[in-house]
């Protein structure tokens, strides 16, 4: 039976005249041409995958993506899979072939229209996208909800219309997505996989959509049919659940959240970090005798350990004070950095900042090892002495006279680590943290901690960028000499410049990285503790004598810090340093 536009006509009602005039449609929106083309290929006697297979070889359509995609989706559960709708017919067919493979049981709520087509409708539920608010709609958006809920798998094309070239934004994208989406993704345990698919239809379906935005839907038929040789790639990453970030937001603000995490994907925006030339790393420097270490260390003033516990200890201590021991962190600070893309290539990791700074450090009273340290600037002293130029992030930053570090007495923070075989429990991280609480408790002049989080190149450049993007607090106190150069996506940027301020930025955040991660690593530990601790971000810089890692500047004032956290960072003396 050939494809024709005749079962959808309502006039005119003269049988003969209908099939004249849907004979005339048929062959000027290039119904007569698809319907030629579904014969030739002996597409009406296919079904199911097949059909699919089959439509898409005839038109020799060149697919990229699909193993990743394959790979993402859960094999069980309710999840949705969303993607933007730059076609209008061939990316269904195409995301169905891919996802029929993994869930046999995907439904995907699909434009009436496409009921012209007899082999779509196992997998259809049929709806009417253009006409949002039409009560016709319930029944369809009932089953969509009725799958979801029974565990099913659901494809959506939220925006309900197929992409186009958009005045207001100058840029060919999505329109915008149906809020139903922010309610289906809100579902107990329902997971959520947003897909970005490349690519795009003809100039001349852009330029005539320009002129008459009925146009598109007019063309759509004829855009099918050209798709021969079409380069068309598919980009994924995770799915996961994102009811809670979701429930913070209204409808409309959800599904363009929604909307969002797919243009995320959008390859244009995704570069890869320069590749660290191997060659030009020169051998970690030989450790030095574990028992050097502790006889250093003991030597040191009773009144320059900070804190000890179990085999534990910390303790402060001048560059001239610690020869051996400072070998010793310099030569695992390189080990450590080295492990995130960081570091010098040298033997050690050292500068001229070492002999002029403080050094907190944590020894294993067991076997010696140093197990982690900080590097800390006492601005009072060091601008007293040398001005700016005595601060090392005065090499990454620009401060202005109203920044904190000039108008009063701060800890300059940084060249922190803590060696693998510590991380593994919460000791190591709290025996650091703890002694600088009990350094600032001696000396409660420096009630304001400043410095910077390194974001490792281990991190996507996305996430570095939307970190800037969300955390940072805008100000004119302080710039970096050197900028983050990246760019987000323009409908990213465009979604968060519109959407309303997170309220726990750390836990959205969170979810945009669960998506940009390969790894799905969340924020760096350090960030999480200035942020539980009240820190303000004040900008991201790019540290040039730091391997060009990204880092970003942060001051935390400890006198306004919340009273739980206080009470863990200064231990029974917090009341000294709180307001």
């Amino acid at each position: 039976m050939p494809l024709s536009i005749e079962p959808f006509l309502t006039a005119p009602r003269t049988p003969l005249l209908k099939k004249l005039v849907a004979s005339a449609l048929d062959r000027m929106l290039g119904i007569k041409k698809m319907s030629d083309l579904y014969d030739e290929y002996q597409l009406e006697d296919t079904e199911g995958e097949t059909f699919l297979k089959e439509v898409l070889a005839k038109l020799h359509v060149n697919l990229t993506g699909i193993d990743s995609l394959a790979s993402t989706i859960p094999k069980t559960g309710p999840v949705i899979i969303a993607a933007n709708h730059p076609f209008g017919g061939l990316e269904g067919v195409i995301m169905l072939h891919v996802i029929t493979k993994v869930r046999p049981d995907i439904k995907v709520l699909a434009n009436t229209g496409l009921s012209l087509f007899p082999q779509m409708a196992m997998w259809s539920i049929f709806t009417n996208p253009l006409k949002a608010n039409n009560p016709k709609n319930a029944p369809s958006l009932r089953a969509c909800k009725k799958h979801l809920l029974n565990d099913g798998a659901l494809l959506l094309f939220p925006a309900g219309r197929v992409g186009y070239f958009r005045k207001d934004r100058g840029r060919i994208a999505d329109h915008e997505w149906n809020r139903i989406i922010s309610r289906f993704v809100s579902l107990p345990n329902v997971k959520y996989c947003p897909v970005y698919i490349h690519g795009q239809n003809s100039p001349l379906f852009y330029r005539l959509g320009k002129v008459w935005y009925r146009f598109r839907l007019l063309m759509l038929a004829r855009e099918l049919t050209n798709k021969h040789n079409a380069s068309v790639s598919l980009h994924c990453s995770h799915a996961n659940d994102i009811s809670k970030t979701v429930s913070q937001m209204n409808d409309d603000e959800g599904s363009e959240f929604c909307r969002a995490l797919s243009y995320i994907h959008h390859p244009e925006y995704i570069e890869e970090w320069p590749t660290t030339a191997q060659q030009h790393l020169k051998p970690i420097a030989s450790a030095l005798p574990k028992a050097r270490i502790l006889l250093e260390a003991n030597a040191l003033p009773k009144a320059q350990c900070l804190f000890s516990q179990g085999k534990m200890t910390a303790y402060f201590a001048s560059a001239d004070q610690i020869p051996d021991i400072l070998y010793e962190i310099t030569r695992r600070r390189e080990i450590v950095f080295r492990m995130h893309n960081e570091g010098s290539g040298e033997p050690v990791d050292t500068d001229k900042f070492d002999t002029t700074y403080t050094h907190l450090f944590v020894i294993d009273g067991e076997n010696g090892e140093v197990a982690g340290a900080y590097r800390m600037g006492q601005t009072d002293k060091l601008l007293a002495t040398s001005g700016s130029a005595g601060l090392y992030l005065s090499q990454m930053f620009a401060f202005e006279e109203a920044f904190v570090n000039h108008r009063q007495p701060c800890l300059e923070m940084g060249r922190s680590f803590l060696m693998p075989a510590y991380q593994k429990s919460r000791l190591g991280l709290f025996m650091l943290w703890r002694a600088i609480g009990e350094f600032v408790v001696r000396h409660p002049q420096y009630k304001v901690l400043y410095g910077t989080v390194s974001l490792s190149k281990l991190y996507d450049k996305r996430s570095i960028k939307l970190i800037e993007t969300l955390a940072v607090t805008k100000t004119n106190r302080v710039a970096p000499h050197a900028s983050f150069d990246y760019t987000l996506s323009p409908e990213v940027q465009l979604f968060l410049a519109r959407a309303s301020q997170a309220t726990d930025v750390i836990a959205y955040l969170d979810t945009w990285l669960s998506f940009t991660e390969t790894d799905q690593k969340k924020l760096p530990v350090l960030l999480r503790q200035y942020a539980s601790l009240g820190a303000t971000f004040h900008c991201l810089g790019v540290d040039k004598n730091f391997a060009d890692t990204p880092g970003l500047l942060l001051s935390v004032d400890l006198s306004q810090a919340p009273e739980k956290r206080l009470k863990q960072f200064l231990g029974p003396n917090w009341q000294k340093i709180a307001r």
